[in-house]
């Protein structure tokens, strides 16, 4: 497999993701069960005192669907990244999208959610403006990207691992 071939596709993964994110959260995409899910407890409880609940647990439908349509979009964008770096059976398809899974949830973390989304008012749901301190959670974001974000990256790496089988 090629490395600078990765390595650019971890710059460009991370900028569509970022593109992903951005366009889901304008205007009132944030509103969403699925993105309301991703805040901290504390925030959501603060939203809901002054807004029409909505279930926003990990099983609801909603939240299902939205992570469900990541999986797959990941799922292709991954095995396109695993054809072009030369993936040449299950084990490199697999760990090159489970390593670029790992990326993205660190650059989610550590970037999207330590810097933009506790910084900007573009995030803030309404109602919690106030709620700095809250937005600011570390370890909140830290423990998702462990889990379940680790066992969300299996199942696309798992995914364009048996594709790659059948492509190659």
């Amino acid at each position: 497999m090629s490395i600078p071939v990765i390595l650019i596709e971890m710059a460009a993964f991370a900028a569509l993701f970022t593109a992903v994110i951005l366009f889901m959260y304008r205007g009132g995409g944030k509103y969403s069960a699925g993105a309301i899910h991703n805040y901290p407890p504390d925030i959501q409880e603060e939203y809901f005192k002054t807004h029409p609940r909505v279930e926003v647990s990990f099983r609801s439908k909603k939240v299902l669907l939205t992570k469900g349509l990541g999986l797959l979009l990941f799922t292709a964008v991954l095995l396109g990244c695993a054809h072009l770096a030369g993936a040449a059976d299950f084990w490199q398809g697999f760990w090159l999208t489970f390593g670029l899974m790992v990326w993205i949830g660190v650059y989610d973390t550590f970037f999207l959610d330590w810097v933009l989304f506790a910084n900007l008012p573009m995030f803030r749901l309404e109602g919690t403006e106030h709620m700095d301190r809250a937005y600011h959670q570390k370890w909140f974001h830290v423990k998702g990207m462990l889990f379940p974000g680790i066992l969300f990256a299996l199942i696309p790496a798992l995914l364009v691992g048996l594709l790659m089988n059948v492509i190659r």
